[in-house]
C-alpha cells in the first residue's frame, strides 16, 4: 500500500468508525499531509524512522512550535497504529521516538477589570448578540467552538443551564449565572423576531448565534470581533476567545471554587489539565509575600 492511500484510508476510518468530528479529521489531514510533502508517496512499508527524525528536524528549523510538533508526531503514530492492526505494514516508524519537551506556560488571562471593560457597549450593529456570546463564553467558561455549537434547544433559561457540546462528542451541563441568563435571554428574544436567511421567522437555523445571513456564527468570526471590541474599549488587543475561558477558571480560583469543580465546569477530561491554573495563584501569592514580607526583601 502506498503512503498517500493508507492516509486516505485511516482519514476514513477516523471519520467514520471511530466518529470523530469534522475538526478533528481537518487537524489529522493537515498534519499527515506535512508528513507526506516530505517523504512523497513512496509505499507505506518504506517509510523508516529516518524520514519521521527528518521530519521533526524541519519542523523545528522552520521554527514550528514543540506542542505543534508533538502534535503532528502523534497524529502520524495513530495512523501506523491504525495501519499495523490493519495489516497494512508490519511496523511503526514512530516507535521510540520522543515528543520534544513543551516549556510550561501558564494560561494568559485578562484582570477581572478589562474583562469588565470589554463588556462595555459599543456601537456595534450586533451589539445584543456580541454581548450575550460574550457572557456565554466568560461566564460559563465555554470554548469557541462549543459557544457557536450551541443550538436553540441546548438552552435553558427557566433551569439557568445550558447542554454544551465538547471535545470528543462528549457533553456536560454548565450553569448559567443571572446575568448570562439576562443577556442571553435579550438576544433570543430579537433573534426570535429575525427572518433566519430565509424569509421565515421561525427556526430554521438551529443555531443560537447567528451571522448577518442568518446562518451559524463561525469561529472566526467572533476572533474578528473580539479584535475589534478590545480596540475599542482600549482591553489589551491580543484578547482571544481561549483567554476568556482561562480568565473564567482563574477568577473562580481565585475566589474560592475549588479544582475539581473548576475541571467539571470547564469539561477537562483530566485534572491535570485543570491543575495549570493553581500556579497563576501561586505567582500571585508569591507576589503579595515578596512584596509584604520583611524577610523577602533583598538586602
Amino acid at each position: 500500500m502506498q503512503l498517500k492511500q493508507a492516509v486516505l484510508d485511516f482519514l476514513r476510518q477516523l471519520s467514520d468508525v471511530r466518529l470523530a468530528s469534522a475538526h478533528t479529521v481537518d487537524a489529522y489531514r493537515r498534519d499527515l499531509k506535512s508528513f507526506l510533502a516530505l517523504t512523497g508517496d513512496i509505499p507505506l512499508a518504506g517509510v523508516k524512522r529516518h524520514h519521521v527524525q527528518d521530519w521533526m528536524v524541519a519542523q523545528h528549523s522552520a521554527g514550528m512550535a514543540a506542542s505543534s510538533i508533538s502534535r503532528r508526531l502523534s497524529a502520524l503514530r495513530s495512523m501506523f497504529n491504525t495501519a499495523l492492526r490493519s495489516g497494512w505494514c508490519e511496523c511503526n516508524p514512530t516507535d521510540g521516538i520522543a515528543p520534544p519537551k513543551q516549556p510550561k506556560r501558564l494560561p494568559r488571562t485578562l484582570p477581572p477589570e478589562q474583562t469588565a471593560a470589554l463588556m462595555r457597549a459599543t456601537t456595534a450593529s450586533s451589539e445584543v448578540r456580541d454581548m450575550a456570546l460574550l457572557a456565554v463564553m466568560y461566564g460559563c467558561g465555554l470554548r469557541v467552538s462549543e459557544a457557536v455549537g450551541l443550538d436553540i434547544y441546548d438552552v435553558d433559561l427557566r433551569a439557568a443551564e445550558m447542554r454544551v457540546h465538547g471535545k470528543g462528542g462528549k457533553q456536560r451541563i454548565a450553569p448559567m449565572p443571572e446575568g448570562v441568563c439576562q443577556l442571553l435571554g435579550e438576544y433570543l428574544q430579537l433573534r426570535a423576531q429575525q427572518p433566519d436567511g430565509t424569509g421565515q421567522t421561525e427556526y430554521v437555523e438551529q443555531a443560537v448565534f447567528l451571522n448577518r445571513r442568518g446562518g451559524r456564527l463561525s469561529a472566526r468570526s467572533v476572533q474578528r470581533m473580539l479584535k475589534k471590541r478590545a480596540l475599542f474599549t482600549g482591553v489589551d488587543s491580543s484578547v482571544t476567545p481561549h483567554r476568556l475561558r482561562h480568565s473564567f477558571a482563574t477568577h473562580l480560583l481565585a475566589g474560592g471554587v475549588d479544582l475539581r469543580t473548576i475541571q467539571e465546569l470547564l469539561g477537562h477530561a483530566s485534572l491535570s489539565t485543570t491543575e495549570r491554573y493553581t500556579h497563576l495563584d501561586i505567582d500571585k501569592l508569591s507576589g503579595i509575600y515578596d512584596a509584604a514580607h520583611p524577610r523577602a526583601r533583598k538586602r
